[in-house]
């Protein structure tokens, strides 16, 4: 009996997975979020600066890779936002984002 070999058999060549991910392996699809289609890309986060998750109101430090996400018909560069990718996923299960001071009362 020959020995058992465990070969991972390869899906599609290198360069059509190249021309499915024109920027840089990353894939961008389109998911539903308040009653309109928004496209949504997976980023590295190489870019060196920080950015504020309107999900949680927390900065995305340089190099932690996240979410950017934009309306598919809004008007351009203007109208992307970084998420966290934990915040993008639960976006339908958060409350609206109050902010109060450090004395305010929580009612």
């Amino acid at each position: 009996m020959s020995p058992r070999r465990n070969r991972i058999k390869i899906a599609a060549p290198r360069e059509s997975a190249e021309a499915a991910a024109p920027l840089g392996g990353s894939l961008r699809r389109t998911e539903s979020y308040r009653g309109e289609d928004w496209v949504v890309q997976t980023v590295a986060g190489t870019a060196g600066r920080f950015y504020r998750c309107p999900g949680c109101d927390q900065e995305i430090p340089p190099g932690v890779g996240h979410v950017v996400a934009w309306p598919m018909h809004g008007a351009g560069v203007d109208d992307r936002r970084h998420w966290h990718r934990a915040c993008w996923g639960a976006r339908e299960r958060r409350a609206s984002n109050l902010l109060r001071g450090r004395g305010a009362p929580r009612y």
